[in-house]
């Protein structure tokens, strides 16, 4: 009898026993469940090429999960500015930013020198054929349609012809559209991008008409702006390009400058930068292995992910005008080119006052290069 008292208290205990380090095993799954859940970061911006590996989760950030929204620039910048904090990183326009920094004191979002647009932007003047403009200098005096004067595009074409041409902004007549024929594809122009200084003589052009409107039908004599114009795209023949062979144009002037200009950089929220020392490292990091990912892809077979027939050679001359990293992030090998921008918005008369990288860019990222 208590042999088998003492069996049933053995089998008891060994019960006991066995719970208890279940018991311990699940509390441990759960910690551990908890500590690897990963915070989802939404990013917003355009799925381009040099952020495929990013989009397609090829690319990781250590702790966090990127869920990547498509958003033009223009609803992303308005949902920066507005204050609804849409999104943890966000591509932005350049120079918005910077008049909402300078001017609104907007410190929201802390840029990083990732850098997913820039173009040459010889390309966005185009004329009315019949207007006898012939040169930059013959824009003098003229009326120009924009519908977005302030915007990253606009600031450069005007510093680039007032460098290179000497035509100033107060030389032209400003014609501000109240439509774009580009917002399907880019998104509304956010109010930073339609503040016009003092000393400029600007006026809207008729209501209901779009820029491609104004200058198809004579309002204006020429039009800048970032996006090609539906009647160019339309292929009308009383709109062409100011330079008509603006490729040779920009490598000259890249040949001379050493300026390929930025339209959009990626900033991310400033609070989320103080709680989580190193996220601004990461994310440069990420954005940084996408685009290599991409430089592979075109090394290899690039040729084939494209219907341009002359692509390897285009890819080529590039590489040999620019060098292999060709689109640059960081900041040394951008400094030039984010200078001359900060410049060109105070002479302009669009920032209050000459901004600085180092007060733009995270402390953080200053000296990281790719």
């Amino acid at each position: 009898m208590n042999k088998l008292k003492n069996i049933t208290s053995h089998s008891i205990l060994l019960a006991i026993t066995m719970l208890f380090f279940s018991a311990c095993q699940n509390i441990s799954e759960e910690n551990t469940n908890a500590t690897t859940e990963k915070k989802v970061l939404k990013v917003a911006g355009y799925d381009m090429d040099r952020v495929q590996a990013l989009v397609q989760g090829k690319v990781e950030i250590e702790g966090y999960e990127l869920d990547f929204q498509k958003v033009g620039i223009g609803d992303a910048n308005t949902a920066a500015f507005s204050g609804a904090g849409t999104y943890d990183i966000t591509e932005i326009g350049l120079h918005p930013y910077m008049l909402a920094y300078a001017n609104n004191d907007f410190r929201d979002y802390t840029l990083i020198p990732v850098f997913p647009i820039r173009t040459f932007r010889h390309k966005s003047i185009f004329i009315h054929s019949d207007k006898g403009i012939n040169s930059p200098e013959d824009l003098k005096g003229r009326k120009i349609g924009t519908p977005g004067y302030s915007s990253t595009s606009l600031t450069w074409i005007r510093g680039m012809l007032m460098d290179e041409y000497g035509v100033s902004p107060q030389d032209i007549e400003w014609v501000l559209s109240n439509k774009d024929s580009s917002a399907e594809a880019a998104g509304k122009i956010s109010a930073e991008e339609q503040v016009v200084p003092d000393g400029i003589n600007a006026s809207y052009g008729t209501a209901g008409k779009d820029e491609s409107d104004l200058l198809l039908s004579g309002e204006v004599d020429a039009l800048f702006h970032a996006a090609e114009p539906k009647a160019y795209i339309d292929g009308n023949t009383k709109v062409k390009r100011l330079f008509d062979d603006a490729r040779s144009t920009e490598r000259a002037y890249f040949k001379e400058t050493g300026i390929f200009p930025i339209m959009h950089a990626v900033a991310i929220k400033t609070e989320l930068l103080e709680e989580n020392p190193g996220l601004a490292k990461a994310v440069f990091e990420a954005y940084s292995k996408s685009k290599q990912i991409h430089y592979m892809q075109l090394d290899k077979i690039g040729w084939a992910y494209s219907s341009l027939p002359w692509f390897a050679q285009e890819y080529e001359e590039t590489k040999q005008l620019m060098g292999d990293n060709f689109w640059p992030y960081g900041i040394e090998d951008n400094r030039k080119a984010l200078e001359t921008l900060f410049r060109y918005s105070y002479e302009q008369g669009l920032s209050s006052r000459q901004l600085s990288i180092e007060e733009l860019f995270c402390k953080e990222t200053l000296m990281l290069k790719e």
